[in-house]
């Protein structure tokens, strides 16, 4: 579960490996590695990997299919302004 949430959550930030490595001060071939599965990373590695989605460690390991957004930091207005997105695209979804 955690190749396929990690190599989704890099796409959905439109970079490759090597810039994701970048980002957490790992190698591409680390990164390489995770995604298909051929190791796993250390605890302290998966929290700065979760630090960087803003996600919950949990959601990275599959022990969650809930994915948060960490909003700590933004103004009321800001997160006003998420949650209508949400809704926006719920609705899109909804209407096909």
């Amino acid at each position: 579960m955690f190749d396929q949430r990690i190599k989704e959550l890099r796409q959905s930030l439109g970079i490759n490996q090597v810039e994701f490595g970048k980002r957490i001060n790992v190698s591409k071939q680390c990164v390489c590695n995770w995604e298909n599965g051929n190791i796993q990373p250390s605890i302290d590695m998966l929290v700065r990997i979760a630090n960087t989605f803003s996600i919950s460690a949990d959601y990275l390991l599959g022990l969650s299919d809930t994915s948060t957004i960490d909003v700590s930091g933004l103004t009321s207005e800001q997160i006003m302004h998420i949650r209508n997105i949400v809704v926006d695209m719920r609705t899109l979804m909804e209407n096909g």
